[in-house]
């Protein structure tokens, strides 16, 4: 709840024309400026954002202070009395209507009571569901897979969940933190319209950006301590935040593909064709190096080539920034595929 303002110091000059003025003169007997204005303003400020906070019984208190520091026949302290006087009939109203309502339930009057505190206490929860999110998704992920590597996976997650929340507030438009669904990966909602295409992906790439820089963070710390769960955690950042470019059902690379034009979805398709024809050894399509996701990306970006979505305006930009993160986490992926299940496998 807003703070009280304190009790100011006595003034014995008017503010506007410097007139002396004996002690409790709320207002100038020249120039008829409130004495104390300042004070009465932080009142009043505190006064709406209890309002603000649907704290009625408060807020009305809070304007009754004011009227201390008021001459009583003045039009400010008539517009407070007024205000006073809004705020009782809304009180009287809701206490009217739960009387009533109590006098229709009866006796299933308490069990009413009790689901509306219910209630509260899932809005509660509900506030909450960022802190509960994660600590459910590290604690299936720790079961399946050991602390180190779930910690390590979440902070992964966590850090590209948060480049798609600080991309929407430099933008000025709100979002929410990141929630997260076990065995499904986590989003952050927010909101805003009228946001360009062009803006629209970034928010959708800066997601696996700041993946990319996770992953370049667990090879550094592989380097530095040799524990192969981080290797493990390289090539799953890889795989994660490549999947994410996937041009369908609302992931990352959807959103950023409504920027680029039909030539560009064409050079992208072809950079996962060949990344995908680099992973096959020995001409074995299905052999053990195939990293299958560079052929899903590649047809789903193959197929949005036919989709009759491209901008009027294409963004180059866009191109060059889906482009680089296929190049970058591809090459990762394919490089530490191994080692990653092996370091995984021996955890």
């Amino acid at each position: 709840m807003p703070p009280e303002p304190a009790p100011p110091e006595v003034i014995h000059q008017c503010p506007s024309c410097s007139h002396w003025l004996p002690e409790g003169t709320l207002a100038c007997p020249d120039c008829q400026t409130l004495t104390y204005g300042v004070h009465l303003s932080e009142i009043a400020r505190s006064a709406q954002e209890l309002e603000q906070e649907q704290k009625w019984v408060e807020a009305r208190e809070r304007w009754r202070s004011a009227l201390a520091w008021l001459p009583e026949e003045t039009p400010q302290a008539a517009s407070v009395r007024q205000h006073i006087a809004r705020i009782d009939a809304r009180l009287k109203a809701a206490d009217d209507t739960k009387a009533k309502w109590t006098k229709r339930l009866g006796p299933f009057a308490p069990i009413a009571l009790f689901l509306l505190k219910i209630k509260s206490l899932l809005f509660l929860v509900f506030k909450l569901k960022f802190l509960l999110s994660l600590v459910a998704f590290f604690g299936i992920y720790w079961l399946m897979f050991g602390w180190k590597f779930a910690a390590g996976f979440l902070a992964c997650l966590f850090i590209h969940e948060m480049g798609h929340y600080v991309a929407v507030r430099r933008r000025g438009l709100k979002a929410e933190l990141p929630v997260f669904l076990p065995m499904m990966g986590a989003y952050v909602r927010w909101y805003g319209q009228g946001v360009s295409l062009e803006d629209l992906a970034s928010i959708s790439l800066a997601g696996p950006l700041y993946g990319l820089l996770a992953v370049f963070a667990c090879y550094g710390f592989f380097v530095s301590t040799h524990a192969p769960v981080f290797m493990a955690l390289v090539y799953v950042g890889a795989w994660i935040n490549f999947i994410n470019l996937l041009p369908v059902l609302g992931l990352d690379g959807a959103q950023a593909t409504f920027a680029m034009s039909r030539l560009q979805r064409v050079l992208i398709a072809a950079t996962c064709m060949v990344l995908f024809a680099l992973s096959i050894t020995n001409g074995d399509v299905f052999g053990p190096s195939t990293l299958w996701i560079f052929l899903i990306v590649g047809v789903g970006m193959a197929w949005r080539c036919f989709t009759n979505d491209q901008p009027e305006k294409p963004s180059t930009k866009t191109f060059l920034y889906f482009q680089a993160l296929a190049l970058v986490l591809g090459v990762i992926a394919y490089r530490t595929q191994f080692a990653g299940i092996v370091a995984q496998a021996g955890r």
